[in-house]
């Protein structure tokens, strides 16, 4: 699938990151054709690399000066980056370093290029890429991966993608000894799904050690399929929720993950519709820059109260809930009121699945997920 994506290719050499089939190649190879490739993925060039890592300095001798190379899949030999160093500095040659994981770059503890490369990311499509194409229901079930969307049998694609990822990401890469244990992980992780991350509960349901599963919640994160988003510390005279929420960059993944097929059942679509809300921001942060930071907020204790996100952006701040109902709800207003007292807040907002745009009379805004995508599309969050 061919779309128009909204990330923009900086002018220097840079880092693009993103999950396994969020892409990548397709972009990059769309944004600089005459682009010289060196694709560690391939075999051939990867063993021929891995037995030589001085062809790669005598293949880009052979590179005009100032032309773009793109080195794809590079976590698999970091240290070609000391290489990439040189050759940005002595021949003004600019890189593009892709990948779908920064854990072997970060313990490598490689030269990463700090000040001459610039650090980009890629996530499944979002609405606005996919226009016509987007299907809300469509996305839920089987997520926005465009290896995804391109196939005509998503289903058994998705199922391919989760071997594929413990095969090659994690079994091929040694990012984990237990590869037994992390498989049992997997479908646990996912249950927690936009959930605060209890480590114990999930290492007493995956039979590990908890010391193991903080490793295996930082490999899904550092494998760019997960993320954590942290407590926003409000000091509204409460105690405040300090553990982070654990969610996965895509719906798609974590039905595939839970070993849930067929249609959305009404209990999961919470915690899938959440999770889209937050990836949504998350890459409209990346791409445009919507807000400095993302938290969520809720006080300690068992209490429902709630804000699913707090988006900041210098000095103010816009709370957000995100609810699966199709029909308001006044009780879906309790945890924006609580926190109306924030400084710096400019704005709160409920979005929900679908309906039309309201505003409740103490001044919150009701919007279906589709006017929400609009107003990031038009950079009009914060009008």
């Amino acid at each position: 699938m061919i779309l128009n994506r909204i990330i923009k290719a900086p002018e220097q050499s840079f880092f693009l990151l993103g999950p396994r089939g969020s892409g990548k190649s397709t972009w990059l190879r769309a944004t600089f054709p005459d682009a010289h490739v060196i694709d560690l993925l391939s075999e051939e060039t990867y063993q021929r690399l891995l037995a030589n890592p001085g062809h790669f300095a005598d293949e880009l001798r052979a590179v005009p000066t100032g032309r773009w190379v793109i080195v794809d899949e590079v976590q698999r030999l970091p240290n070609l980056l000391n290489e990439v160093h040189r050759f940005i500095e002595e021949k003004r040659l600019n890189f593009v370093l892709c990948g779908s994981s920064a854990r072997k770059l970060k313990r490598a503890g490689v030269n990463l290029l700090a000040g001459r490369a610039l650090h980009r990311s890629m996530h499944p499509f979002v609405p606005e890429e996919l226009g016509t194409q987007f299907d809300l229901e469509e996305v839920l079930r089987y997520g926005s991966l465009p290896i995804v969307c391109d196939s005509t049998a998503k289903q058994e694609t998705l199922s391919a993608y989760a071997r594929l990822y413990l095969k090659e990401e994690i079994q091929a890469e040694a990012l984990v000894r237990n590869l037994p244990g992390f498989a049992r992980f997997l479908p646990i992780a996912a249950l927690f799904h936009s959930q605060t991350v209890n480590v114990t509960n999930i290492a007493r349901e995956a039979g590990v050690a908890r010391t193991t599963v903080t490793g295996y919640l930082d490999v899904l994160e550092e494998t760019l399929l997960c993320f954590r988003l942290p407590a926003y510390e409000a000091k509204l005279r409460v105690r405040e929720r300090k553990l982070p929420k654990w969610y996965w960059c895509d719906p798609g993944i974590v039905r595939v993950m839970k070993q849930t097929t067929g249609n959305l059942a009404p209990e999961e679509k919470g915690a899938l519709f959440e999770g889209m809300v937050a990836q949504l921001f998350r890459a409209y942060k990346d791409y445009r820059g919507i807000c400095d930071d993302m938290y969520y907020w809720a006080p300690s204790g068992r209490s429902e109260t709630e804000v699913d996100f707090i988006l900041v952006r210098g000095t103010n701040l816009i709370a957000v809930e995100a609810k699966s109902g199709n029909t308001f709800s006044d009780a879906w207003c309790k945890g924006l009121r609580a926190v109306a007292q924030l400084k710096g807040l400019q704005r709160r907002i409920i979005v929900c699945l679908h309906g039309p745009a309201m505003r409740t009379k103490d001044g919150i805004d009701v919007l279906s997920f589709q006017n929400l995508a609009e107003q990031l599309a038009d950079n009009a969050l914060w009008n």
